[in-house]
């Protein structure tokens, strides 16, 4: 593609060199750049692209797009095109190279703090049921057909997805349902996407390492409703949220609501939660319907009416809603059983936030026979202002707490560890010595293991068929990062290798 084609309609401030040649891709990893590539040096939380336009000049950029001022004796290597704002020049790049795969496409951004994965899965199940080739694009992955990519993050980096949708276009897809981060909306990487359907689960503390405030998180999510969405997009809002009901009064847009408590378009009129699923009738206007869903919990109650909502913008039967719901019976790392009826009921979740443990500890609470054992810890290198909240959530819900690592990165995972504890304190839990627990304890308390295959053999090694054992914070996630290293972890495989090896009398 000739250069100056691409970069019609960007408003440029400075150009050195000779705008007049072709491209043969465009890259923001100078790792992957290549002869003739377009280089966008953009400002990412932990680089900056600017350090690397040298590199991307040796790996054969000719052309580069900055923000920032550059050495002389790198002009006479490559053309350089100065804009205000190189990652947004990023997502026009791309929007022009891959020819605005949005515009072809449904386009549904699911967005909040919790219940976006679930929410997806629940739309994919639905949109198959009635026949529609779609795709997904989320925090376990990015997929369509028989292709699925790794997420390295929940939202993609501009150019990623506008290559992603358009290889999407390609294969036949004609509707696609993304998950929408925070991050994403701030750092511009969905602004070149038409949304379809724009959906609000909720909002709870996350992400104050990097928004700061929850004023300023809110503010990002609104911004997704505000600029996002087409003219005439269906607007789908949690209003039993406090921040969802405060979205409706500002969005100043027709919009569809759903939820349990509060009048609104999609609700409930009567529902039963119970370990082995959801029976709910569900109430879509005049019309109700009834569905048994074996996803657990009151939580996943909100994200089944909100697919439900959404699959009604899309004029989707309620046959095939109905049926999406109830044949979806599992999502990776999501409330996720993986024991059987002869073991302890063992459930994996992604939970990570304050609100997450206590939604998921509080219906765990409402199944309880015996006990609550949880395992959980905090990421490092992240909200910090959260570690006590959670501490003091989980040790209050459950009867046994391990307090142990999740992802420390390069946090001491003693330090993360310490900042948990500060909120269990003075509380009612006693402080329990690992070497000294077994299933006779009778003790309500926290017990601290670092290590989190210790952590979990000792919760397992502990449970009574009757207990319930929560191992929250990872999900799906397959790896640990420990300092700048990601080893193979799952908390799933290993929950599993260690159920096998104990033996429990009786049924839960």
């Amino acid at each position: 593609m000739k250069l100056a084609d691409l970069l019609e309609g960007i408003t440029i401030q400075e150009v050195s060199g000779d705008t007049s040649g072709d491209i043969t891709d465009i890259c923001y990893d100078s790792r992957k750049c290549a002869k003739n590539s377009l280089f966008v040096a953009i400002r990412g939380l932990l680089y900056d692209g600017h350090d690397f336009i040298s590199h991307a000049i040796k790996r054969g950029a000719r052309f580069i797009v900055h923000e920032e001022d550059v050495s002389p004796e790198l002009r006479a290597d490559a053309t350089f095109i100065r804009v205000h704002d190189s990652r947004r020049a990023l997502g026009q790049l791309g929007k022009r190279l891959y020819k605005d795969p949005s515009s072809e496409l449904i386009l549904l951004g699911v967005t909040g703090t919790n219940g976006k994965t679930t929410v997806t899965y629940l739309l994919e199940s639905i949109l198959k049921k009635a026949g529609v080739r779609c795709g997904v694009m989320g925090t376990i992955n990015y997929r369509y057909g028989e292709i699925t990519y790794e997420a390295p993050q929940t939202t993609p980096e501009s150019l990623d997805l506008q290559r992603i949708l358009r290889e999407m276009v390609d294969a036949g897809v004609t509707h696609v349902v993304m998950e929408v981060s925070s991050h994403a909306i701030d750092q511009g990487r969905v602004r070149d996407c038409e949304f379809d359907i724009g959906i609000f689960t909720n909002l709870t503390q996350d992400h104050l390492d990097y928004h700061e405030t929850m004023e300023s998180y809110f503010d990002a999510k609104k911004k997704f409703f505000h600029e996002q969405l087409k003219k005439d997009a269906g607007i789908l809002i949690n209003v039993d949220d406090p921040w969802g009901a405060r979205l409706l009064r500002d969005i100043g847009k027709k919009v569809m609501t759903y939820g349990i408590d509060n009048p609104s378009d999609v609700s409930v009129s009567d529902f039963e939660l119970s370990i082995d699923g959801i029976e709910a009738d569900v109430k879509t206007g005049a019309k109700v319907f009834t569905l048994h869903s074996p996803v657990i919990g009151r939580f996943n109650l909100y994200n089944i009416l909100a697919a439900t909502a959404a699959a009604l913008c899309l004029d989707i039967p309620e046959v095939y809603i109905k049926a999406g719901i109830e044949t979806l019976s599992n999502i990776p790392g999501r409330f996720e059983k993986v024991s059987d009826s002869s073991q302890p009921p063992t459930f994996i979740d992604y939970a990570h936030t304050e609100d997450a443990l206590r939604k998921t500890l509080e219906n765990l609470v409402s199944f309880r026979k015996e006990r609550i054992i949880t395992v959980f810890g905090c990421g490092g290198d992240r909200d910090r202002t959260k570690r006590p909240r959670m501490g003091r959530t989980v040790s209050d819900l459950s009867d046994i707490t391990i307090i142990t690592s999740d992802n420390p990165r390069t946090e001491d995972p003693l330090t993360i560890i310490s900042d948990i504890e500060r909120g269990i304190e003075g509380g009612s839990a006693a402080k329990l010595n690992p070497g000294e627990m077994s299933r006779d304890c009778e003790k309500k308390g926290y017990a601290i293991l670092p290590d989190r295959l210790s952590a979990i053999e000792l919760a397992l090694s502990v449970a009574r068929i009757g207990d319930i054992v929560l191992i929250a914070g990872k999900g799906h996630e397959d790896y640990q990062i420990l300092g700048t290293k990601r080893i193979f972890f799952d908390d799933r495989t290993i929950a599993k290798e260690v159920l096998a090896r104990h033996r429990w009398e009786g049924k839960h």
